[in-house]
């Protein structure tokens, strides 16, 4: 019955027979309706029969499995769905272009880069800051673009880049979605507070100063009150003339007016009328006697404090009009202290821009850029930004920077690629680019952009831009583009072309393959898996591949390679179509909530049908559990380290508590474990949002500010946590923070945070958590040389099943010399693990070389993206005197993974080699990822001094 249910979907060929209107219209009695069209009948008997198969399915499976409450009242419309939407067909998959940066040689490009930031003068640092940001954001870590975007605000010179670096770094932490915050707080850090990034001059050490906003309130008003008490009148010996205006007078001094502007001193002492003049007319210039007092007040006080907004806007006029440089400074910083909300600066920034107002205009534009993603819904923004006239009047006024286009279009490609708005901002990006770099990324973003939206001749052009700039990755766009033109042969021999010319990449045979048939197709896709292991289209076309010759069990296994080590949602929702296909629907129901916990929107089959619905479908025909039986499953789950499993019993839990911060908590750390830091984060705030007390909201926070790289936040966090409320998360916090992998604890400090993990198991809690806090206890003791009280730790950790207990298990049998019970203790624990390429590694520690060879050959089979089993392979070969081997295992690494650790042990073998070229290279790359890595420095440096050497 199977193989003809695939037969028939395959042959109806649905996804065509659907672009049209209503295919099916389900009524209420559960029979269906055919919407037009011939062949109707043809698609009623395929749909009833594939209702029946299911019926059956789901009583049998009831009979079998002693389901309680399963309800099956909903098959018929779960029998549409995938009649309507059918299989997934691998002509109907493609791979991603990636809207970024992409060097065919990566190394090279960050060795590049390091030297040219060596080299640079501190006013163009920052730009290479940025240059540096547009080539890491490819990489699956986030804290390198964080800590490159930080770096670039910390080098910024004037107020422009101040502000819009200031914005983005607030957005990438997404504070917008705080609730409770506004986008003109101050979050406490000097470099990304909206106040300071008003001050112009170039201090970079200035960032790791108290903010400015940590003055008291006082001290401000004590500024103003003084600038208040000198708007005294002058008195009458002093004024020597007057401006008239209509029928008023405006007593003034003549030097004190005279030394506002040039203009005023040759008018009021030069060859004019007007010099010998002690009543001057000024009625036809336009500006009213208040401007004019507030002129003549300003002359001697040199403040603007003390008048009202629109007097000062006049003011503004006056002074550009007559030159009065020192008044206009002040005019521009009190209006710009006026713009704190989205209605001020736009009403203000139209004032700014008509008259010339640099500092005005960036108090508007932080506000729109601290208000992004929402205030680009808002059409008097996205006036100011889109069009070419709008760029041009924000560059006479000094704003309008390839920076800028650079931010605005990351964020509107992010939320809609295909929209006008993406397209307009990223040809503005395009007309400020200069450099080499920014015409390669502007043109390719261009290129990506128009390609969904399908516009394929444009797209092509702006590929060919991209790669006549030098962006050598844009020809994947060119022959894509072909391709969909009609012209497959050319995007062939375009590719075959790129594979000749440069170093062979795992995404260069990727797209050779699209363009392939067969054997040589498939030849195609293993050797971009090989090079490659992280592309997920070859994985997906085999799978489906494998579905097309009904080897369903073949293809699961297929695409459970790439979920393995990278979880997405499209690899995910795959596996789902295969599980329906099995009838499996506990697992299916299982990836699509895993889905939706990674993408809350989420669309599937082909982005018709919503996950949430499919949700709804599934779960009539699968046990219906109770939040009690959740929390079990959970346990049990987290227990054998199946974390996709756990994600999706914690989503059914949500579905029926959704504001439980706890459980928001726990979705976060499981993300994160998962490698998903995007959506983890997105969980964390969301904890936060719903915290029932100010504890809660304080633990939370603090959460936030460790992931995101401000440690000592996290503590003082932490802390205040603890003065409201000794709790086991406030006192866990606390101890992960001072455990940070960038800190080395001496003896009291690792003494202390022993004492705060007792504390924390003291509170209540729940196993999950507890066992989590016994293992960290634990691996302090063994830090501490105290084994016996670490094995104790770690036992009762297993005791309530928290099973990595077992990996802090063996490292205390091992330190024991107890190698075959530590080698006894990972088995267990690949045992019960569902996901184990971690304790295979681990393993390999405590066996001999031969054993240890097989367990990181399982390793790197499970999980490519774990580095230790290429490091050790390495190492064995370079003990084998096979140099050239060991630099190639590494190098294998490396071409899909540039990590710190491959980069520095690679250049390591290269100098103990003598090939200091290399050496050079390696540190150089490595040190732009990260410029603090001690040994990294010190061998660079010694490699350095050989090479000079070696020229003298």
């Amino acid at each position: 019955m199977q193989h003809n249910i695939f037969t028939s979907m395959r042959s109806l060929k649905m996804m065509d027979g659907c672009k049209g209107g209503q295919v099916f219209a389900l009524h209420p009695s559960g029979t269906t309706t055919t919407g037009g069209g011939g062949g109707s009948s043809v698609g009623e008997k395929f749909l009833q029969h594939l209702q029946d198969h299911l019926r059956v399915n789901s009583i049998r499976s009831k009979s079998m499995r002693n389901f309680q409450n399963v309800q099956v009242y909903n098959t018929p419309v779960l029998a549409e769905a995938l009649a309507i939407y059918g299989l997934p067909q691998t002509d109907l998959i493609e791979p991603h272009i990636e809207a970024c940066l992409k060097s065919v040689n990566f190394v090279e490009t960050l060795a590049d880069l390091y030297r040219r930031m060596g080299g640079c003068s501190q006013s163009v640092k920052s730009g290479m800051f940025l240059e540096q940001c547009a080539i890491i954001r490819g990489l699956p870590d986030p804290k390198l673009f964080r800590r490159s975007l930080r770096s670039a605000r910390q080098h910024a010179v004037d107020v422009h880049s101040k502000v819009v670096l200031s914005a983005w770094l607030r957005y990438e932490r997404r504070e917008d979605e705080l609730v409770g915050t506004s986008s003109m707080d101050c979050c406490g850090r000097h470099m990304e507070c909206p106040r300071t990034a008003l001050v112009p001059g170039y201090n970079p050490e200035s960032v790791y100063d108290p903010c400015v906003c940590l003055r008291s309130p006082r001290e401000e008003g004590d500024v103003e009150f003084s600038m208040g008490d000198e708007n005294c009148s002058t008195s009458e010996e002093d004024c020597d003339m007057s401006f008239c205006i209509g029928d008023e007078e405006v007593r003034c001094s003549r030097f004190s007016i005279a030394s506002l502007s040039r203009p005023f001193e040759t008018m009021l002492y030069g060859s004019f009328m007007e010099s010998r003049r002690e009543k001057i007319n000024f009625s036809q210039n336009g500006f009213s006697v208040k401007a004019m007092r507030a002129a003549e007040m300003f002359s001697r006080t040199k403040s603007v404090y003390s008048l009202e907004p629109e007097v000062v806007l006049e003011l503004l006029s006056l002074a550009n009009k007559f030159c009065c440089e020192e008044m206009k400074s002040a005019c521009d910083a009190y209006l710009a202290s006026m713009a704190s909300d989205m209605e001020r600066a736009i009403l203000l920034i139209e004032y700014g821009l008509e008259e010339t107002a640099y500092l005005l205009v960036a108090a508007c534009l932080q506000v729109f850029l601290r208000e992004l993603p929402d205030s680009m819904n808002n059409p008097n923004v996205v006036n100011f930004f889109c069009s070419s006239v709008a760029r041009e009047r924000l560059a006479v006024v000094g704003h309008a920077s390839f920076l800028l286009y650079s931010f605005l279009s990351h964020v509107a490609m992010e939320d809609d690629m295909k929209s006008n708005v993406t397209v307009m901002l990223l040809e503005r990006l395009g007309e400020c680019a200069a450099e080499g770099w920014q015409k390669q990324l502007a043109f390719h973003q261009l290129g990506c952009v128009m390609l969904e939206r399908k516009e394929y001749k444009d797209a092509q052009n702006w590929f060919e831009a991209a790669v006549e700039a030098g962006h050598i990755y844009s020809t994947v766009g060119v022959a894509r583009t072909k391709y969909k033109r009609g012209h497959k042969y050319s995007a062939y021999k375009l590719m075959n072309s790129l594979i000749s010319d440069y170093t062979p990449s795992g995404w260069m045979y990727q797209e050779r393959s699209l363009y392939c048939n067969g054997k040589e197709m498939m030849m195609d896709l293993d050797t971009a898996t090989e090079l490659e292991p992280t592309l997920l289209y070859p994985y997906k076309y085999r799978a489906v591949s494998l579905l097309e010759e009904d080897k369903i069990g073949a293809a699961i296994s297929e695409i459970d390679k790439i979920i393995g080590f990278k979880v997405s949602p499209d690899c995910l929702e795959l596996r789902a179509w295969f599980l329906i296909s099995l009838e499996d629907y506990e697992g299916a129901l299982r990836d699509v909530r895993a889905i939706l916990t990674l993408d809350p929107a989420y669309m599937m089959f082909h982005g018709k049908l919503h996950g949430d619905n499919l949700v709804e479908l599934l779960r009539h025909h699968v046990q219906q559990w109770s939040q009690a039986d959740c929390w079990m499953q959970l346990y049990d789950r987290w227990s054998s380290v199946d974390d996709i499993g756990s994600l999706a019993v914690v989503h059914h839990m949500l579905a029926n508590d959704p504001g439980k911060s706890l459980l928001l908590f726990r979705q976060s750390l499981l993300l994160l474990r998962l490698n998903c830091h995007k959506a983890a984060m997105r969980s964390l705030r969301l904890a936060r949002n719903h915290a029932t007390s100010e504890h809660e909201r304080l633990v939370y926070e603090g959460w936030i500010s460790y992931d995101t790289g401000h440690r000592e936040e996290a503590l003082a966090k932490a802390e205040d946590a603890i003065l409201i409320q000794r709790s086991f998360e406030a006192f866990f916090l606390k101890a992960y923070a001072l455990t940070d992998p960038d800190s080395n604890l001496d003896p009291d400090s690792s003494l202390y945070v022993i004492q705060l993990l007792e504390e924390a198991l003291r509170c209540p809690s729940d196993g999950l958590r507890k066992g989590q806090a016994l293992s960290n206890l634990g691996s302090i003791y063994v830090d501490c040389g105290k084994l016996d009280l670490a094995a104790d730790c770690y036992m009762n950790a297993l005791d309530i099943k928290h099973s990595r207990a077992h990996q802090g298990l063996a490292r205390v049998f091992h330190l024991k010399n107890l190698r075959k019970a530590a080698y006894d203790e990972m088995t267990k624990l690949i045992e019960k693990a569902r996901y184990n390429a971690s304790a295979y590694e681990k393993r390999s520690e405590y066996c001999d070389r031969d054993m240890a060879k097989s367990d990181l050959s399982m390793a790197t089979q499970l999980d490519p993206l774990r580095t230790y089993p290429y490091r050790y392979r390495a190492a064995v070969l370079m003990d084998d005197h096979k140099e050239a081997e060991a630099i190639s295992e590494l190098t294998k690494a490396i071409a899909f993974k540039p990590d710190l650790q491959l980069l520095h042990l690679r250049a390591a073998f290269h100098d103990s080699m003598g090939d200091f070229i290399s050496t050079l290279r390696d540190c150089e790359a490595a040190l732009c990822l990260d410029p603090s890595h001690a040994d990294t420095l010190e061998l660079y440096h010694r490699a350095r001094e050989r090479a000079n050497e070696h020229h003298t």
